[in-house]
């Protein structure tokens, strides 16, 4: 289905109740995989971190990591979880090419982790998502398709395998469906990922880093008429790798069952590719049920049985929570719902944080983030995390704004300069001479070059028309390259024109 023939989002929106749903894989960061010791090495050279069991080979035993039991038990109790008392493997039974067993070991009707919910606001209005159940597997390997033009097995010359991902431990978090987000649907299902990839974070069980792989969304979409008894068939959107694609997602699937509903069409049950270039997603294949993997017991693993005590003390180690520790710092840095909303989206809480501990304001450290440096990162399509700049050197730069040794002017190129690799604020400074000219001796000679160059403004303000003394001080300025001190280069110009 070509853009042309979608429907508007607000007209889709207008006769269609959309139903959302996520299931989000995280893989945890244990030092060795799910069933056996080979250790985890994100861009190990292919196939070199197997061995027989992860590898399915005849003969081998599996044996449950348990420290990836307890990370997803900390993950459960996070999300409001009821944990179980007695769980067990299942064998999933399908056939990829990158997994070695042709069978994955998961949970199927035992997980450990049920009927819990993650609340999130989006524009004011705050949502509860559901969560059905946080369940334990392996994840499979890696399959890399040659030639072509996609990077998919369709027009490949060859595929190639690599194993040493297969068996990493992997989370799967399961939502309930999400009803009654009408318009905002896109953003609460963004804003879920946001916050759950921050409380795994906070809980520090995975690197949560969407670009490597470590934490990936199934993006589920329905529509159904307005007022309608039954929910409308879903697609499910695989493997969706960033937080704006999540939201993306949505959006275009909406428009695209709203274009096939109108024409008294079927939406098809199927999973879905989405295409980062365009924000597009297509068909992929028909959605397996549950009877078709074939589930049954894991014969090689004994049952899980975490002991009350165990469950209790790791719900007393857990950190304090990304809502819980975003309310805290508000109140102390004096936000507004707003700021904190922006803040939060713009990824810089941390930064902010860590730029206040170094010396500088709230309000300097959340103006420099969210103004500067932001405009950077946008620039160059990154976090701003990923900048070449540290919070120390933000509040550098702060407190040398505040001592009257750089303007707010001149604080911006030594920022860029920072960025571009030519030292800290200090060397910067040294380096380029951008401090701020205070002396009475180089701001008198400006201020007399700009009086004499402009005699109709200095009349007026020998009349008593102060406001134009403006003029002058942006003379002044731009003689000394921004480096004067504009409210003493006006004491200066008034002083000389009484």
């Amino acid at each position: 289905m070509s853009v042309a023939e979608l429907v508007p989002y607000d007209e889709a929106l207008s006769r269609y109740e959309p139903v959302i749903g996520l299931e989000t894989h995280v893989e945890l960061g244990t030092m060795t995989k799910m069933f056996c010791g080979c250790l985890i090495e994100f861009g190990a050279p292919p196939n070199t971190s197997v061995c027989p069991v992860c590898l399915g080979l005849p003969g081998s035993l599996p044996v449950t990591n348990r420290a990836a039991i307890e990370y997803t038990i900390k993950i459960g109790l996070a999300l409001n979880c009821s944990i179980a008392t007695w769980c067990r493997f299942a064998r999933k039974n399908y056939f990829y090419p990158d997994m070695p067993k042709d069978f994955q070991i998961s949970q199927y009707d035992e997980p450990l982790c049920t009927d819990g919910y993650l609340d999130v606001t989006v524009e004011g209005q705050e949502f509860r998502v559901g969560i059905e159940r946080v369940h334990l597997e392996e994840d499979t390997g890696k399959t890399l398709h040659v030639g072509g033009a996609t990077g998919r097995i369709h027009g490949a010359e060859y595929s190639l395998v690599d194993y040493n991902r297969a068996g990493i431990p992997l989370v799967e978090v399961v939502t309930k469906p999400v009803t009654g987000t009408g318009s905002l649907a896109p953003l609460v299902a963004r804003a879920y990922v946001t916050e759950l990839r921050g409380l795994l974070q906070a809980l520090d069980v995975s690197d949560v880093r969407m670009e490597e792989g470590s934490l990936r969304s199934d993006v589920n979409t329905s529509l159904a008429p307005i007022g309608a008894a039954e929910w409308g068939k879903r697609t499910e959107t695989k493997n969706v790798n960033s937080l704006r694609s999540v939201e993306r997602a949505v959006r275009f699937e909406i428009e695209r069952q709203a274009a096939i509903l109108d024409a008294g069409g079927r939406v098809v049950q199927e999973t879905r590719h989405f295409h980062e270039d365009n924000g597009t997603t297509t068909s992929g294949r028909s959605k397996e049920e549950a009877q078709d993997y074939r589930y049954f017991p894991e014969p090689d693993l004994v049952p899980v049985a975490p002991p009350a005590e165990w469950v209790e003390q790791l719900r007393a180690s857990l950190p304090e929570l990304p809502a819980a520790r975003r309310a805290r710092l508000q109140e102390a840095w004096g936000f507004s719902d707003q700021e904190m909303t922006w803040l939060r989206n713009a990824g810089a809480i941390d930064l902010v944080a860590q730029t206040i501990a170094a010396g500088a304001s709230p309000a300097d450290a959340r103006k420099w983030w969210l103004g500067e440096l932001a405009m950077h990162a946008n620039k160059s399509g990154v976090e701003l995390s990923s900048l070449p700049v540290t919070p120390a050197n933000v509040a550098r730069v702060s407190a040398l704004v505040k001592a009257g040794a750089l303007n707010d002017k001149l604080a911006r190129q030594v920022l860029e300069a920072v960025l571009a690799g030519e030292g800290s604020p200090d060397e910067v400074v040294a380096a380029r001479g951008l401090a701020v000219v205070s002396d009475d001796g180089a701001l008198t000679e400006a201020v007399d070059a700009a009086i004499a160059a402009n005699p109709d403004i200095a009349a007026k303000i020998r009349d008593g028309k102060t406001a134009a003394v403006g003029a002058l001080v942006g003379a002044v300025m731009k003689a000394t390259k921004g480096r004067a001190d504009a409210s003493r280069a006006r004491q200066l110009i008034l002083e000389r024109l009484s």
